[in-house]
């Protein structure tokens, strides 16, 4: 599995944007998902995670009532829309892949895209 994260950008406090993951290979169905970010200095902490299936979520607690994650399968892709960003939201933002069920430590996902820039301004 391949992945390409876009949608990164520059937006003020207050704003939106909203990432796209596309997966390649057959077997997108069969992974779940998950939206990783790093700020420099800092771990990489998992953001949002999805099941193969789209019926579970998980939110870390400072994005909570602010990003959605979901996903197309049909479209390969996974997406997560990031409402009332923060300047603490400024980061690169990772999406990976984990077979069956998601996790939120990094190590267990087996594939990475190579990130996208996410800097909110104060």
């Amino acid at each position: 599995v391949q992945l390409v994260e876009s949608g990164g950008g520059l937006v003020q406090a207050g704003g939106s944007l909203r990432l796209s993951c596309a997966a390649s290979g057959r077997t997108f169905s069969s992974y779940a998902m998950g939206w990783f970010r790093q700020a420099p200095g800092k771990e990489r902490d998992l953001v949002a995670a999805i099941s193969w299936s789209g019926r579970s979520t998980y939110y870390a607690d400072s994005v909570k009532g602010r990003f959605t994650i979901s996903r197309g399968n049909a479209k390969n892709t996974v997406y997560l829309q990031m409402n009332s960003l923060k300047p603490e939201d400024t980061a690169i933002y990772y999406c990976a892949a984990r077979y069956s069920i998601y996790d939120t430590a990094q190590y267990e996902y087996d594939y990475w895209g190579q990130g996208t820039q996410v800097t909110v301004s104060s």
